[in-house]
């Protein structure tokens, strides 16, 4: 990739960047793209460079948001998977961990000669996204992944550069 562009990280460096920050066992292996959809809510991170203009997404469903903030914040694993199966959506408590776990994936995409970028915002799973970012989350390049934490469960994410 040219210098001066956001690149897509390689499984292994999610793998490795959610592993130690949950300080668990994770694995990551390539999945289906995330979709949000009436019946699958999903969490939205935005990543802006220093001029304000997003330069990365990150779309986690229900499963890989409530498993990397659930472990992040050492909550039980069984409330997290009622947020899942039985809640349909994140606590209070849940969504504060996965901000921070958004947050530090930005250094994902803080590679050599691409713009710095960092978290702007984060949607909850479900929540409204505004007409330019959800034209963005079908953008072709991208890294879909499945994503287990040990103890906790499986979830998917994608990384879009749009």
């Amino acid at each position: 990739m040219s210098s001066g562009t956001v690149a897509l990280p390689a499984p292994k460096d999610v793998r490795d960047m959610i592993g130690s920050l949950v300080g668990k066992q994770v694995t990551v292996s390539l999945g289906a793209p995330v979709t949000p959809a009436p019946n699958r809510p999903v969490a939205v991170a935005v990543y802006v460079d220093p001029q304000m203009a997003v330069n990365a997404l990150c779309l986690m469903d229900l499963g890989a948001a409530a498993y990397t903030g659930g472990s992040l914040a050492l909550l039980p694993p069984g409330g997290c998977q009622d947020a899942v199966e039985e809640d349909g959506e994140l606590s209070g408590m849940l969504l504060e961990a996965l901000h921070e776990v958004v947050n530090v994936l930005a250094a994902l995409f803080n590679t050599p000669g691409a713009p710095h970028s960092k978290l702007h915002k984060l949607y909850a799973p479900g929540a409204d996204l505004p007409g330019d970012i959800e034209g963005m989350l079908a953008a072709f390049n991208r890294i879909d992944l499945d994503v287990e934490v040990q103890g906790y469960g499986k979830g998917s994410l994608s990384l879009v550069i749009p």
